[in-house]
């Protein structure tokens, strides 16, 4: 068994008499190490700007969402949402009235998604830490203050700087629509602008967050929320979301939904693994292009070796002997190329994360391109790259063996 590794070792490594046969080598070799190191580094490209994306949306997304599963709004009372505030993995659950609305700033008018957050938001929310302009505030003594995003910002002129108020309107659900009056059946608020926040260009286009009082206020709700938002403490992970996310939705009962962040967007998530996968099916398949050079390599090989192979059948070699070394030949070239490939791509990426070598263009978040790592994505590009090189090493010995029955 080790004699078929050994002659192909020596023909891979041997100098050959037609000089082309070592150049196509060195070429698949090197363009299968180029294509390993590509995809190790896109893919993990993809993974900062996916762990970035994620970190981002953490900011506006609790990890738990608790929604009233018919409806639009319900009452929190009842001994779970005590028994919530007590788990010691929980660090803060805030109530939310959320509904998309009118608004009027300055001669402008717009749609936008007022989210109405209480107190507990206010203090602790993390989007203090995206506050592009002024400062995350809902109150100022008895004035309503609204945060709002940075495009729906741009988009109405909103400034924090200025003292004009934003106006909000939503019709009313108590009285009936008045032909003569239309505006008496409207409801409105005003509430003035302290800060601009920048997240991500979908939420920042037509979210503005106001103290929930005020929604109430326009809604004619007393004590509802559209929903409770639950954030866990930094050290708990996901096995204590996933125990808490059963135990709360065995508590409240069919009656209501507990989703998780990937739940809460599920479509934007499926929609990133999607493209990943794509990623990687897109450059396997430059990498079987590159591979079909040791195609031509190997085939040219079995031509040379003709007399070797008599050779080896004269002393008693079986046919699978021989078809063994020529495969192991092939596959050879791409594990040395694999192998290159490792090392240059898992070698650029780390270097990338400790110093950020290749910036970012333009004002953006971060100011390198973000990368992270990840093993199993180091072990599914080894799998594909290796059985590539071994199935396209089969390719030209099956067919010389059809041909001229080696």
């Amino acid at each position: 068994m080790r004699l078929a590794p050994f002659i192909a070792k020596r023909y891979l490594f041997a100098k050959k008499s037609h000089n082309v046969i070592n150049i196509i080598s060195a070429i698949s070799a090197i363009g299968m190490a180029i294509g390993t190191a590509a995809l190790i580094i896109i893919m993990s490209v993809y993974n900062g700007f996916d762990s970035l994306v994620r970190s981002m949306m953490s900011n506006v997304e609790p990890d738990l969402l608790i929604t009233p599963a018919t409806g639009k709004v319900f009452v929190p009372e009842g001994d779970v949402y005590d028994w919530i505030y007590d788990q010691p993995s929980v660090k803060n659950m805030c109530c939310v009235l959320q509904e998309q609305v009118f608004i009027s700033y300055d001669g402008q008018q717009g749609i936008a998604v007022c989210k109405g957050v209480d107190w507990i938001y206010e203090e602790e929310s993390p989007l203090h830490e995206h506050i592009s302009s002024g400062e995350f505030k809902l109150h100022r003594g008895d004035v309503p203050l609204a945060s709002v995003g940075a495009g729906l910002a741009y988009e109405m002129g909103i400034n924090p700087r200025f003292v004009a108020p934003i106006e909000i309107y939503f019709p009313s659900r108590t009285r009936r629509l008045s032909m003569a009056n239309p505006l008496a059946s409207i409801e409105s608020i005003k509430v003035w602008p302290s800060s601009t926040f920048a997240v991500s260009s979908d939420i920042d286009a037509d979210l503005m967050i106001v103290p929930i009082e005020k929604m109430r206020e326009l809604l004619e709700y007393e004590k509802e929320v559209s929903a409770i938002e639950i954030r866990l403490d930094e050290g708990y992970g996901k096995e204590e979301l996933k125990r808490l996310q059963e135990e709360i939705g065995g508590r409240l009962g069919p009656e209501f939904k507990v989703k998780d962040r990937f739940q809460q967007n599920e479509t934007l998530y499926k929609m990133m693994k999607y493209e990943k996968a794509a990623i990687y099916m897109i450059l396997i398949f430059v990498i079987i292009i590159i591979a079909f050079n040791i195609f031509g390599s190997l085939s040219m090989l079995i031509i040379e070796k003709r007399s070797d192979i008599e050779t080896l059948r004269s002393l008693g070699a079986e046919d699978s002997l021989i078809k063994r070394i020529f495969v192991l030949e092939g596959w050879m070239i791409s594990l040395t190329g694999l192998a290159a490939g490792l090392v240059i791509g898992i070698g650029i990426v780390l270097l990338q994360q400790q110093f950020g070598i290749i910036k970012m263009p333009g004002q953006f978040l971060v100011q390198a391109y973000p990368v992270i790592l990840s093993f199993p994505d180091i072990l599914l590009t080894t799998a594909g790259v290796a059985i590539i090189g071994y199935l396209i090493a089969l390719l030209p010995v099956a067919s010389f063996y059809r041909k001229s029955k080696l």
